[in-house]
């Protein structure tokens, strides 16, 4: 939150607040007759109000992490924790000390995403211990925690609160360069719990993950304001899904007939084998969805800030992140690997 604004000089008074703003730190914020209207309204009437005795506690602890980045989404199914793992996978695998953690309550996908399906959390005198992919890369997540994977979490917003400040507070990180918040999709309780915690540490900024189409970019516009009301720097945003590419030989070709589909993959590729072997090395390119409008680069130069860049649908991408593997360690995923990898370093170099 910065100074001014029409409700006084307070540092707890937003620049875009009403007149006769009680402060957001004020029992009556978000509550008050002067706050009806205010675009914080509801933030301000959500977040927890008054100095919290847990923050000086998460300051200590987390006195040994370097860096600290958020992984946002205005809304789910974009892909978000699967380029937090994938980020991780890259500071890693760049020789920097790396911890995830995974603050999506209620969808915890990370475990899976890094291949830690079934692992349990430990503690030491020290604290609870992550669960370690690699030496250099540890994983926090409450899905650890559930008996059953399939099991619901059916929380109420302090509880996830509190479950996110034991995390901030009680996982022993150790001396690590990079802290990475996979937080889950919106700008909802977690959100504010995990900026109100962090701040008093230092937040280096949020990446922002979206598709190309109109229907996430409303929702990416949304969070990137929630940053910029509370003070959050928008790293940049992150393009994902931009559009389809895979090698020619990698698809399957079908017919249409009658009784339905028959597969003609093997007839297809084998005609292609004798006529135009040439091709088998072409990759193919298609638009998913709807960018006509220019996509998240044309709304970031309106919102004034960063574009990183945009990473295609890739189907080996999606293989690596479903049996819990980095895109990196080889060959395979030759169209995304290079333009995350890309992405990393320019998260490096803005942070």
């Amino acid at each position: 939150m910065e100074n001014g604004g029409g409700g006084g000089s307070r540092g707890d008074v937003p620049d875009d607040a009403n007149e006769h703003c009680p402060g957001t730190q004020s029992e009556d914020a978000g509550k008050a007759d002067s706050c009806a209207g205010c675009p914080n309204q509801q933030i301000c009437a959500t977040a927890p109000k008054g100095p919290d005795p847990d923050v000086v506690a998460i300051a200590e602890r987390l006195a040994t992490v370097k860096h600290k980045i958020l992984v946002l989404s205005g809304k789910g199914g974009v892909g978000k924790s699967t380029f937090s793992a994938q980020l991780s996978f890259a500071l890693a695998e760049m020789e920097h000390q790396v911890g995830l953690l995974d603050i999506d309550i209620c969808g915890p996908s990370i475990p899976k995403m890094l291949g830690l399906e079934g692992q349990d959390i430990h503690q030491s005198n020290l604290g609870w211990s992550p669960v370690y992919v690699e030496s250099n890369l540890g994983v926090m997540s409450i899905g650890f925690m559930l008996p059953d994977p399939d099991d619901a979490v059916i929380w109420r917003g302090p509880r996830k609160n509190g479950l996110i400040k034991q995390f901030l507070k009680d996982v022993d990180w150790g001396e690590i360069d990079y802290l990475v918040v996979d937080a889950p999709p919106g700008t909802s309780d977690e959100h504010i719990s995990i900026v109100q915690y962090l701040q008093a540490t230092g937040i280096d900024g949020a990446i922002i993950v979206t598709t190309p189409q109109q229907v996430s970019l409303i929702d990416v516009r949304k969070e990137i304001n929630f940053c910029k009301k509370v003070g959050v720097p928008v790293l940049g945003v992150v393009e994902n899904m931009s559009g389809l590419r895979q090698p020619l030989s990698d698809l399957r070709f079908v017919k249409s007939g009658e009784p339905g589909e028959t597969d003609a993959t093997e007839w297809a590729l084998n005609i292609i084998r004798e006529k135009a072997p040439e091709l088998l090395s072409v990759v193919t390119c298609s638009e998913v969805f709807d960018s006509s409008k220019g996509g998240a680069e044309k709304m970031c130069i309106e919102m004034g800030v960063p574009f990183l860049g945009k990473v295609p649908m890739d189907p080996q991408l999606c293989k690596a992140a479903e049996e819990g593997r980095s895109c990196f360690a080889d060959q395979k995923c030759s169209a995304s690997a290079p333009a995350l990898r890309s992405i990393v370093k320019k998260v490096i170099k803005t942070e």
